[in-house]
């Protein structure tokens, strides 16, 4: 292929690249097509020629800095093979259009006791009707304010725990505030998905599908984000993790303002409001805590930078029990990010777990 050197080819300007992720040993870029949805990953060194692929510079240009990153010039065998890999694969400008999506399955799957319901035919425009009409309380000074109030009725309610944990288990003997507070904590769950897709929305991202998925006896909503590991900012991919979250908390604040606003005592709305708040907290704040499938575990990987956080820990601390010499492959920032979330995840289990406990005998004995 004469003159292959002097061609200046160009990717897809749709084509998603993700930002250095960890995996394993490994670092890794994610490669999507949003056109059909396939995805796969390429290593550093790929990722620093196909970022590269823009149409202004030819392979030349791009294998003499590649040298100088590397060390290592290129010959054409070198850029066939990319070449090949990325024109089969349709992400090239220029080459045949990228095969057309496949069509959405069934709204319904699965069947009575397990199962999925697709809600809206085009969830990222739902989600993008959603995001126009919230985004005035969207602006940093707004949700800004918002926060301040999540974290002064977080602390009121700190103080109150005693009074809370007692309404708790009052009730858990009252059937019809029960369902009352079951079917509001529900709406919540729902509302938490609907925020992930609209933070996704505000930040650049698009949402896949939303719709309900049910385990028997357990239904609660979903909202798929397709391509919150592309997002360029680190703090756009935490604030989609974390709305969910802060929506469960944002839910709140009318409740905590009544609940303020009535006298200490027996009162059953009282009462039903301080069990409604005490379980409404538990839910934002438990997704916060970095364990799968967790919001605060995702959120964590996005912070580090690493993909299966939980597997590959898992992973590196059986070959560190099983291998040590095949352990110490592992880069030293890698042994110790798995080695310490391993450790912690653990103790944090058997934290949470004796915490679930003391709180339960608390509520059953007051």
């Amino acid at each position: 292929m004469t003159g292959l050197l002097d061609h200046r080819p160009a990717l897809r300007p749709d084509v998603l690249l993700s930002p250095p992720l960890l995996d394993g040993p490994a670092t890794v870029h994610l490669v999507k097509d949003p056109v059909s949805g396939a995805s796969f990953e390429i290593g550093p060194k790929e990722h620093f020629l196909v970022s590269r692929l823009d149409g202004t510079r030819s392979l030349a240009e791009i294998g003499t800095e590649y040298g100088r990153a590397f060390g290592r010039r290129l010959g054409e065998g070198n850029w066939q093979q990319l070449l090949a890999l990325l024109g089969s694969r349709r992400l090239l400008a220029g080459g045949p259009p990228p095969p057309a999506p496949a069509p959405p399955g069934p709204p319904l799957r699965g069947g009575l006791l397990r199962g999925t319901l697709r809600l809206v035919a085009d969830a990222d425009a739902t989600t993008a009707r959603l995001h126009r009409a919230l985004r005035p309380l969207l602006h940093p000074a707004v949700l800004g304010v918002l926060l301040l109030g999540c974290l002064a009725m977080e602390t009121v309610l700190a103080a109150s725990f005693g009074e809370l944990a007692s309404a708790f288990g009052w009730l858990l003997r009252h059937p019809v505030p029960l369902l009352a507070v079951a079917t509001l904590m529900w709406l919540s769950t729902a509302l938490h998905e609907f925020a992930h897709g609209v933070a996704a929305r505000h930040v650049g991202g698009t949402v896949g599908e939303i719709g309900l998925r049910w385990r028997l006896p357990v239904a609660i909503m979903y909202c798929t984000v397709d391509n919150y590991r592309f997002l360029e900012r680190r703090r756009h991919q935490l604030a989609v993790a974390a709305a969910g979250a802060f929506a469960n908390l944002l839910f709140l604040l009318p409740f905590w303002l009544w609940w303020a606003a009535l006298p200490a005592g027996d009162d059953p709305t009282r009462r039903t409001l301080s069990a409604l708040l005490l379980i409404g907290s538990a839910q934002a704040l438990v997704n916060l805590v970095p364990l799968p499938p967790l919001d605060g575990y995702t959120m964590l990987g996005h912070g580090l930078r690493v993909t299966r956080l939980a597997p590959a820990s898992s992973g590196y601390l059986r070959l560190r029990m099983r291998d040590r010499t095949a352990a110490a492959a592992y880069p030293p920032h890698a042994r110790r990010l798995y080695a310490g979330y391993g450790i912690g995840s653990a103790v944090l289990v058997l934290l949470l777990a004796a915490g679930l406990t003391g709180a339960v005998w608390y509520a059953a004995t007051t």
